[in-house]
């Protein structure tokens, strides 16, 4: 019987079930999807991720195939007006490591279990010393049970009205394409103008990711209207290159308690923040990383380490609170506004970037995180 059962195989769940297995804990992983995801998704991981992954092997993985983007420009109207300098930070790893979701997953996984896939948990239920897991393949009793399974998830926990909602009527466009060589292909670069935000993100392959501030439309437009918004915003060359485009909206979802019992709650089925910013799989990420030496220590020693728990706990509510204020304001900045309130705004983002120094590449590299203390 495994020690510790993790609900949901995606990147923060496999991580858990790796780290805990280098612990030597005994684990086990239950996935509802017959065959594991694919696609780019999330594609940045952060300075503290990457140090807190170093003693696993998985940060030597994941930078053997990402692009390591040590600069950020900000440009408005195709001029540059500021630089987020990551490679300023005193930080073991001064650099977001760009690479699709599917390869981090893929890294992450190490010598951990392979998932029961096609497996549905349809409810949790605490009961003394055991956990009761109720599947549609039947019960099992489990010492300690840790739910990852992303959004779909939260209703096995959470009661109605338990999680702090908000939802934004922000809504993008995204794709990733092949595009021609470039001199800041190592760059990430975030267009301001007053149709909206458009970023653009480096990926290995000589690919780069395009996420635009969209006005809406109909789904087969969806192409076009990225392609229009890439024009008009400062990435004309490369929108030849978008063959088709995916849509969606964002909203912050914050849970006040990330444990009860012999039950946990982490990634995205804790909190879920704005894509804008790319810190939502990182806070998984590193819920995971923090959380599991503390299960193995409750495993060896046989008690709950409650002193630990508590401050785990703590530190990563307060974290997803930083992460999820943080995107709030990534998205007020790339909103439509008049011209004259564009021309305003880039003067004021680019004497901010450059009166702060390494505050801002800090702050956008999760150096906010209570895990990289």
């Amino acid at each position: 019987m495994a020690e510790v059962l993790v609900v949901g195989a995606g990147p923060v769940g496999t991580l858990l079930a790796a780290e805990l297995t280098r612990f030597g804990v005994e684990v086990a992983i239950v996935e509802r999807r017959e065959a594991a995801g694919g696609g780019s998704r999330a594609i940045g991981v952060h300075a503290p991720v990457l140090a807190a992954l170093e003693a696993g092997g998985a940060t030597e993985r994941l930078l053997s195939s990402a692009v390591r983007v040590r600069r950020g420009e900000a440009r408005s109207d195709g001029r540059a007006i500021g630089v987020v300098d990551f490679g300023s930070l005193d930080v073991r790893h001064p650099y977001v490591a760009t690479l699709p979701q599917a390869e981090t997953e893929r890294a992450l996984r190490g010598d951990g279990p392979e998932p029961e896939r096609g497996a549905t948990v349809m409810r949790v239920v605490p009961d003394g010393a055991r956990v009761r897991v109720e599947t549609d393949r039947g019960d099992r009793a489990e010492p300690i049970v840790v739910i990852a399974g992303g959004v779909g998830s939260r209703d096995l926990v959470y009661r109605p009205g338990a999680l702090r909602r908000t939802a934004y009527a922000d809504r993008y466009l995204m794709t990733d394409a092949a595009v021609p060589p470039r001199a800041d292909a190592e760059t990430a670069v975030v267009h301001l103008a007053p149709g909206g935000v458009l970023e653009s993100f480096p990926l290995p392959g000589g690919r780069r990711r395009f996420v635009a501030w969209d006005a809406g439309g109909s789904a087969a437009s969806r192409a076009d209207r990225l392609r229009r918004a890439m024009r008009e915003r400062g990435e004309a060359e490369a929108a030849e290159a978008v063959a088709e485009a995916t849509e969606f909206g964002v909203r912050r979802v914050l849970a006040p308690a990330m444990r009860r019992d012999r039950v946990f709650v982490i990634g995205d089925a804790a909190h879920e923040v704005s894509p804008i910013g790319g810190q939502g799989m990182n806070l998984g990420l590193l819920d995971a990383a923090t959380l599991a030496p503390v299960l193995a220590a409750w495993i060896r020693s046989g008690a709950a380490p409650e002193a630990d728990l508590a401050e785990w706990e703590r530190d990563r509510v307060r974290s997803a609170r930083v992460a999820g204020r943080l995107a709030a304001v990534n998205m007020a900045l790339g909103r439509p506004v008049s011209g004259a309130v564009h021309a305003l705004r880039s003067r004021v983002l680019g004497s901010v970037l450059a009166a702060t120094g390494a505050l801002v590449p800090h702050a956008y590299a999760m150096g906010l995180d209570r895990a990289s203390r």
